[in-house]
């Protein structure tokens, strides 16, 4: 069977790219990253997808991109809500983690060398996204020139490494109908920025806000609730 990395966030996105790499037959295994965000309750999500999902390994790494800060969701910065979609296409949130895909996907061609995988997962979109310049196709083909430039199997010729982003130009409704076909439990899955103490979403966060345009355009209802 083949072998790939999956990066798994817990969200309905990663979710679904998991489920896609599943059911075209790779033996998953599953990255999550507990890098300071302030919505951890994702990790215990994510764990939730993996196992459901049936993913060889989760493997959760810590990488404090507290340190650095610069972004709301690892620094002492308001959360933005209720931004409209010409507001959300604008320019870039303050919810962009700097460098956040490149260190991540990194640390996933790491592992994917050492198991021997020559494909990487990424459940990256930049139809319905909050306009992050590590969700572009430019930035995935890039990193992908760049592994087989800088790993022993891209430079001996033995393996071509591969960064897979099966939803990247799909829209949020169209992850919902794939997600739905390829049978994930969206119940499982979260998505908020600024979830409260227990874990709710907050429902005002591009976040919140892309993901029910997705479930109310595919009609469907999101089993979590008011957003997510």
């Amino acid at each position: 069977m083949n072998r790939a990395v999956c990066l798994l966030s817990g969200g309905l996105d990663s979710a679904v790219c998991l489920a896609f790499a599943r059911r075209d037959g790779y033996e998953c295994y599953a990255l999550s990253f507990d890098y300071g965000q302030r919505h951890r309750i994702e990790l215990e999500a994510a764990r939730l997808v993996a196992e459901s999902l049936g993913a060889a390994k989760h493997l959760v790494l810590a990488v404090d991109l507290r340190a650095f800060g610069g972004s709301a969701l690892t620094d002492e910065i308001a959360v933005p809500t209720s931004r409209s979609s010409e507001e959300m296409s604008a320019g870039i949130p303050v919810t962009y983690v700097p460098a956040r895909n490149t260190i991540f996907l990194s640390l996933a061609l790491a592992w994917a060398e050492v198991l021997e995988a020559a494909n990487i997962f990424m459940g990256v979109n930049a139809i319905d996204y909050s306009g992050y310049p590590d969700c572009r196709p430019e930035f995935i083909e890039a990193f992908e020139r760049m592994a087989n430039l800088a790993t022993k199997a891209g430079v001996e010729g033995s393996t071509a490494m591969r960064i897979q982003t099966p939803l990247i130009r799909m829209s949020k409704a169209d992850i919902v109908r794939l997600g739905r076909e390829l049978g994930v439990d969206f119940s499982l899955t979260r998505s908020c920025y600024d979830p409260d103490a227990d874990g709710r979403a907050c429902g005002q966060c591009d976040s919140c806000v892309l993901r029910r345009k997705g479930f109310d355009e595919a009609g469907v209802a999101d089993p979590v609730g008011r957003c997510l």
